[in-house]
């Protein structure tokens, strides 16, 4: 059985996350407490007590996340004999794309949580508050070519509006200036799409994002990126990666770039022959959608002990 190992990406912070892990397991701790060192910050503690409005800062959220998923890592593999190399590939959504590479050791903790906390500070300082928006597109009519179309009806007259997520098959994401969104938006349910304006601060995965990604650029031409352990699916090409350098210039076009997560799923159940989903961290959003995007394949979540004890038991 062919497993890919999935890392989820903003929007899955809960106040309380990890907490399981770090009752039950010393390496879970000892994540957490490290991800804390990196950034000269009690970011387990907010992850706990909240307050939820702080948490959910871009800022707080991605390097949280990322912790929570790294604990996951790590219990498998020092209280389970569960190693990463066991996968074939590994993936993940927007920021999960820095859990996966710190998973396979492409990057160390201490510098992914560094480059989030900086990701997450540059991508709200890219764009005025209020003057960007993001909103879903949901409905059994919504593909890929009825976003595109939205999108370019919310750029008329020189507005910036983008796919920015390709989640699965009736969900993508648009994001842009406010006036573009909403002229998308009124597109888009002329097209038979259902939109959900997103409670987001910044939007993200789009040109307005080039200052974040410059920030993005410079922080990583200092940071060692080494070869993975197993191919990293890259958001951008929906592909396999290893190089290094591709994997840092990736990472980049990234801030900027839609996240193909649709045909990064389809490529690994199809040309990778992935039949195993694993989500490792917070949440349960990218194990329902490879269910409803490779139906064929098995998709699990892991983030309590009980979840790892029996993936554990099924390898």
């Amino acid at each position: 059985m062919s497993l890919a190992l999935l890392f989820p990406g903003q929007g899955s912070q809960a106040v309380g996350m990890g907490a399981a892990l770090a009752e039950t397991f010393a390496s879970a701790r000892e994540v957490f407490a490290a991800v804390d060192d990196a950034l000269g910050q009690h970011l387990f503690r907010l992850m706990q007590e909240g307050p939820e409005d702080e948490l959910t800062l871009t800022e707080n959220a991605q390097p949280a996340l990322m912790a929570v998923s790294m604990a996951v890592v790590r219990v498998l593999a020092d209280d389970f004999n569960v190693a990463v190399d066991g996968a074939a590939f590994a993936a993940g959504h927007s920021l999960g794309e820095y859990s996966a590479l710190c998973a396979i050791e492409a990057l160390s903790l201490a510098d992914t949580a560094r480059l989030l906390k900086l990701r997450g500070q540059a991508m709200q300082r890219a764009v005025p508050v209020g003057a960007g928006s993001m909103a879903s597109l949901i409905g059994p009519k919504v593909d890929l070519a009825l976003a595109e179309a939205a999108a370019a009806a919310g750029c008329e007259g020189g507005g910036v509006c983008a796919v920015a997520n390709d989640n699965n098959q009736g969900n993508i994401v648009i994001s842009g200036e406010v006036a573009a969104v909403e002229r998308a938006i009124a597109r888009a349910k002329e097209l038979g799409a259902r939109a959900i304006p997103l409670n987001v601060s910044a939007p993200f995965h789009c040109p307005l994002m080039q200052p974040a990604a410059d920030a993005m650029a410079a922080a990583l031409s200092g940071t060692t990126v080494v070869e993975p352990l197993i191919p990293l699916v890259a958001n951008i090409t929906a592909r396999p990666v290893t190089d290094p350098e591709t994997i840092r210039n990736l990472l980049v076009q990234q801030v900027t770039g839609r996240v193909r997560w649709r045909e990064s799923i389809t490529w690994l159940a199809a040309e990778g022959g992935v039949t195993r989903f694993a989500e490792l961290g917070s949440g349960k959003v990218l194990s329902g959608m490879a269910k409803r995007i490779a139906p064929n394949a098995e998709a699990v979540s892991l983030n309590t002990p009980q979840d790892l004890e029996t993936f554990a038991q099924t390898l």
